[in-house]
């Protein structure tokens, strides 16, 4: 049986003859059933025959197997082996076909590379020990570059990686190097923090070694004056140290570490990418979270401007980084001086209404708890009117919502009943925010 690939070249360069494209882009390309994956029915990329003799990509068959089946998804027979051996000759001639049919948009599939195996791990990483002992940086840059290299290779390689305690003994290294003299193994340091960024979770041994003093001084160094790949993997790694129950004790360390603060609010403020603003805003949550509310490192959050510069970022976020700024900003308005800042944002209270039941149950939780907070004030109450607070309100009790926000919903509800007749005008809180002023 013969099944059908609608060819979806991509077209970005623009080409003379627009009718050859058009051509082109209609073809239909025959794609030979056993060069198809049974699991998946998509051409495969890594052929591995199982010891019933049938074919599957490899990255099917390790899922399918990974969770937990024992059977051939084709033949349904128990496998007395889950062994995979790589069937060459079919891939070679897929390669073939692909070349055969480059014309038509086909590209050729890249010879995959043998997967890395648990002894070669438990190798490099009992050589990454020694060398750190003996305080040999040079050695253990080359073996760290080495798990990088097979991590790159495909996520089967990290998995393997993860699994056989890597993360563990690297933050070890790291902690180790960064005691002694970070400065003079900044290069090492960073190729181990790269590495550690996709690591996750780490393990309670793991991230006691990032939590020190020694080691949490080059993290924050690195997020002042690293690299772009530098600071994102620093700032991913200090979130995957304080998003643990350890995180009150790691606060504490950071305290007395100068720049913390100033180097997560400029990746918001100024942000290198998307990964590493939501990194930041689960750090400063964890954080501001965990300490008393006239903390220093809240204060000082606040004396920076981080209020106006979350509601800024809010704005054109997606979901998941409008969710965690919103929980910052949740946390923050749970102090007085929070509060106060928030209350004086010209953009805040348009924003919340404007998100509510846009982005997610999650997001439509934190806004109304946020305006729960904040309706204390008179000014703050004729405001939220001014913008549709109240008929947002009404829809949420409509749709439906948690407990605790029904309940939170009821008592704005009453605060603001008061003062449907005595706005003059309303301000729709559908329309964009143009006609705001921004605080800064």
């Amino acid at each position: 049986m013969i099944l059908s690939w609608r060819n979806r070249r991509a077209h970005n360069n623009k080409m003379k003859n627009n009718n050859r494209l058009c051509e082109d882009l209609d073809a239909e390309i025959n794609i030979p059933t056993h060069f198809r994956c049974p699991i998946s029915l998509d051409l495969m990329k890594d052929p591995v025959t199982l010891c019933t003799g049938i074919t599957y990509d490899r990255e099917n068959i390790e899922r399918w197997i990974e969770a937990g089946n024992e059977t051939c998804p084709f033949t349904k027979q128990v496998l007395e082996t889950f062994d995979l051996i790589p069937n060459h000759i079919l891939r070679r001639m897929i390669q073939d076909w692909c070349v055969q049919n480059r014309s038509l948009g086909v590209e050729r599939i890249p010879t995959p590379r043998i997967p890395v195996s648990q002894c070669e791990i438990s190798e490099v990483c009992s050589r990454i020990v020694g060398a750190t002992r003996r305080g040999d940086g040079k050695k253990c840059g080359e073996l760290v570059r080495k798990i990088k290299n097979w991590g790159k290779e495909s996520e089967r390689n990290k998995r393997c990686i993860m699994e056989n305690g890597t993360g563990c003994i690297l933050s070890a290294s790291f902690e180790s190097f960064a005691r002694d003299s970070f400065e003079k193994h900044i290069t090492l340091l960073v190729e181990i923090l790269s590495v550690l960024s996709w690591m996750s979770p780490l393990g309670k041994e793991g991230r006691s070694k990032l939590g020190t003093e020694s080691s949490l001084r080059c993290i924050i160094w690195l997020l002042r004056n690293g690299d772009l790949s530098g600071r994102q993997s620093a700032v991913l790694v200090l979130k995957e140290i304080l998003h643990s129950d350890e995180r009150r004790i790691i606060t504490n360390t950071l305290r007395a570490i100068e720049g913390v603060v100033e180097a997560l609010f400029f990746l918001i403020k100024e942000p290198i990418s998307p990964t590493a603003t939501k990194a930041s805003l689960m750090a400063i949550y964890c954080m501001i979270s965990s300490t008393t509310k006239n903390d220093m490192i809240t204060s000082r959050f606040l004396e920076m401007g981080l209020v106006g510069v979350i509601v800024e970022a809010i704005v054109e976020a997606d979901k998941s980084v409008c969710e965690k700024a919103l929980g910052v900003l949740d946390e923050i308005c749970n102090t007085e001086k929070g509060k106060e800042e928030a209350c004086n944002n010209a953009l805040i209270m348009a924003m919340l209404v404007k998100k509510v039941l846009r982005v997610s149950e999650w997001a439509t939780e934190l806004s109304v708890s946020i305006l729960w907070k904040l309706c204390d004030e008179e000014s703050v109450r004729i405001e939220a009117i001014q913008v549709g607070t109240f008929k947002k309100l009404l829809v949420i009790l409509q749709v439906g919502c948690g407990e605790s926000t029904k309940e939170k919903v009821k008592e704005l509800l009453k605060l603001l009943n008061g003062y449907n007749n005595r706005v003059d005008c309303c301000v729709d809180s559908s329309m964009g925010f143009k006609y705001l002023k921004k605080p800064f």
